[in-house]
């Protein structure tokens, strides 16, 4: 099997070593692959890897944030523009498509694309043809899609949030990455190595893991993933001024616990933790009410919550909400 450590896909589990054996067949292919997974499982990275791995390393990797598109810019972001175009076009631009050419157009949050950004991305990918803004030349890339989601498209698609005819353009291979928590010991070898890699980054003693560190880390579900225990080592790495961690500085507010508040009172509790049980508390009750408004349509639970619908997702997901969604409409 490949070695994906460069590429900072790391661990020896059952479920990731499926995932590695995967990505080195997908790198030997030229099709289409839809990579799907929680928040921080690391889907950039696997398609870094399946680009790299495969006959178009030495093409461009263009990733392409779906969330960030703005549907006034999406076509002149996308397919690029003609010089005076429009009055800001001051220079010819080729585009993120055009200036991937050759290689690999990566197309994250990809279930965030609004309807119009959906039926534009359909018409590139039925023949690889485009016109930038202003300009008259169809013109046509060699590129090969890849996407990731963090929703569910079929679930999407069934409530035409997004087009199935473009699902179906975009999933003709599919790799599924697994969240942290179903990796076994994945968790620890992670952490030591960003335990290494942080101790040469800074020039600082390499730190170790304690036997209570070693018991939150096995015991936590990361909802946040891989980011999330990058994060927190980072972060313990920097402040904590032991030389073994036990991550108690963030047991109280990153742990997942009973979030009903204790009843006798805050007065238990010092203010920190008080205030952080209650914002928890609000944070489940609300999610869960808006759900509910919103039958477990999470397009819709956003827009009422006022938020975007990747933000929603991620607090929704944090509090243990995620598999309900886009289900729950469904379900009997």
């Amino acid at each position: 099997m490949i070695e994906l450590r460069r590429f900072n896909l790391i661990g020896n589990s059952l479920a990731f070593a499926r995932v590695k054996d995967q990505i080195e067949k997908l790198s030997r292919v030229d099709a289409t692959v839809l990579i799907t997974g929680e928040s921080g499982t690391g889907k950039e990275l696997a398609a870094r890897a399946v680009h790299y791995l495969g006959q178009r390393n030495d093409h461009p990797f263009a990733p392409v944030n779906c969330g960030a598109l703005a549907d006034s810019l999406l076509e002149s972001e996308l397919f690029g523009h003609e010089r005076g175009a429009f009055t800001d076009a001051r220079t010819a631009s080729a585009g993120l498509v055009g200036n991937a050419d050759g290689g690999t157009l990566f197309l994250d949050e990809v279930d965030t694309l609004s309807p119009k950004a959906q039926a534009a991305l359909l018409r590139f990918l039925q023949d690889r043809t485009y016109r930038r803004v202003g300009g008259g030349t169809t013109r046509q890339v060699n590129v090969r899609i890849l996407a990731a989601c963090n929703g569910d498209l079929e679930s999407m698609s069934r409530s035409k949030l997004f087009r199935r005819d473009l699902l179906y353009r975009l999933n003709v291979l599919s790799l599924e990455m697994p969240p942290l928590r179903e990796r076994g010991n994945d968790a620890i070898e992670l952490a030591e190595i960003l335990l290494e890699r942080f101790s040469r980054q800074y020039n600082l003693p390499r730190k170790r893991i304690s036997t209570k560190g070693i018991n939150f880390i096995k015991q936590y579900d990361w909802p946040g993933n891989v980011r999330e225990l990058e994060n927190l080592v980072h972060r313990e790495f920097l402040m904590s001024e032991d030389n073994e961690l036990d991550f108690s500085g963030t047991c109280s507010s990153t742990v997942s616990a009973p979030l009903e508040m204790p009843s006798a009172t805050a007065s238990n509790l010092n203010f920190r933790d008080a205030k952080v049980l209650a914002i928890a508390k609000f944070e489940v009750d609300y999610v869960r009410e808006i759900i509910t408004r919103a039958d477990g349509n999470l397009s819709a639970a956003a827009r009422i919550a006022g938020t975007d619908r990747s933000a929603f997702g991620k607090l929704a997901r944090k509090h243990g909400f995620g598999g309900n969604i886009g289900q729950r409409k469904h379900a009997g």
